[in-house]
């Protein structure tokens, strides 16, 4: 059998540094820790000072030292391009791990580590270009919340989210879809977006204005170009820009509205437009955003993997759906089909 060896403990240490300076000879100190005489006078070697003797805590502290072998993606240059090849497109960290175990058979890596690392990278050179690796290129993690009023009281025919069907609260089924805008800084630019519950896909339209008769009229035009099946629900904000909601209703589309300062209540969209001011951020100018720029990075985040779909991408999992209501459209309602 293979001999074992256990490091010294702090406590051990402690000893060794009381009894050393009692006097004590190395074969005293091991038969009082029960040790081997060749594994205190090595601890005494190692990490005796000239000036100040045998110090416990720096003996701790050397040690650790000579046991660390630096950061995994810094050991390894493969695993470190395939990660920040990926989070350069827009991946976020557990995406990349998530996707690297789906194609591997085994984790390969856990986001947490790959937050450590970038992190690190920023701590150690302040350079915050690297936060841009990061989804939120946030270069500390945290929530930072918003204060508002609500207009709720000046939306007509405004349906709370608490009479919602229960299967668009779980995401089970299809066709139960969120709304809100995408804000930029240049007063009046803005993109109105849509995602879909279940599937997580995410689809956009630029914005000449945001009066709520044109962001109704886009709306009433997208969701008319699906199979009705697959629109069944919409969920707002309280936002006035959609005042006009109730256009939604000739398609059979029911409409609800979060409670007041509860935006959280359709984080699936939330999440989404956070993601994508990876692609289009908040200081963009829309005039001059070029079109094929603008549907690559919806592209872009309709194509990068999902935890929650168990790291198939929202494209993927719309695909699916999408097909089998094409190849299912005897079930139909008439005019649909």
């Amino acid at each position: 059998m293979g001999r074992s060896y256990e490091q010294l403990s702090l406590d051990e240490r402690c000893e060794i540094a009381r009894l050393s300076a009692n006097g004590s000879s190395v074969r005293q100190i091991a038969a009082a820790l029960d040790r081997s005489p060749s594994t205190v006078s090595r601890e005494l070697t190692r990490n005796r000072g000239v000036q100040v003797g045998y110090k416990p805590g720096y003996a701790q502290q050397q040690m650790r030292a000579r046991r660390w072998t630096g950061v995994r993606l810094e050991r390894e240059p493969g695993l470190r391009r395939a990660v920040l090849e990926r989070l350069g497109r827009g991946w976020s960290p557990e995406q990349v791990a998530g996707r690297l175990a789906r194609e591997h058979g085994r984790k390969v890596i856990s986001h947490e580590t790959i937050y450590r690392f970038i992190y690190a990278q920023i701590r150690r050179t302040s350079d915050f270009s690297w936060r841009r690796y990061l989804p939120r290129g946030k270069s500390k993690r945290g929530y930072r919340g918003k204060k508002g009023g609500s207009p709720a009281s000046f939306i007509e025919g405004r349906v709370s989210l608490d009479q919602r069907p229960i299967e668009a609260a779980d995401r089970s089924t299809p066709g139960h879809w969120e709304a809100d805008l995408m804000m930029f800084s240049k007063y009046g630019q803005a993109v109105l977006t849509v995602h879909e519950r279940t599937s997580r896909l995410l689809l956009g339209i630029r914005l000449a204005s945001k009066v709520a008769r044109g962001v109704a009229r886009h709306l009433v035009r997208l969701f008319a170009s699906l199979p009705q099946d697959l629109c069944q629900t919409v969920t707002f904000d309280n936002g006035t820009e959609f005042a006009c909601h109730t256009a939604l209703h000739r398609l059979a589309i029911e409409t609800f509205f979060c409670d007041p300062h509860a935006p959280w209540q359709k984080g699936g969209i939330e999440n989404a437009i956070g993601r994508m001011r990876r692609f289009i951020p908040r200081k963009t100018d829309l005039a001059t955003l070029p079109t094929r720029r603008f549907h690559q990075s919806f592209n872009a985040y309709n194509n990068t993997p999902r935890k929650s779909l168990d790291f198939q991408t929202p494209a993927e999992a719309f695909s699916q759906v999408l097909h089998f209501e094409c190849e299912s459209t005897s079930w139909l309602p008439p005019g649909r089909r």
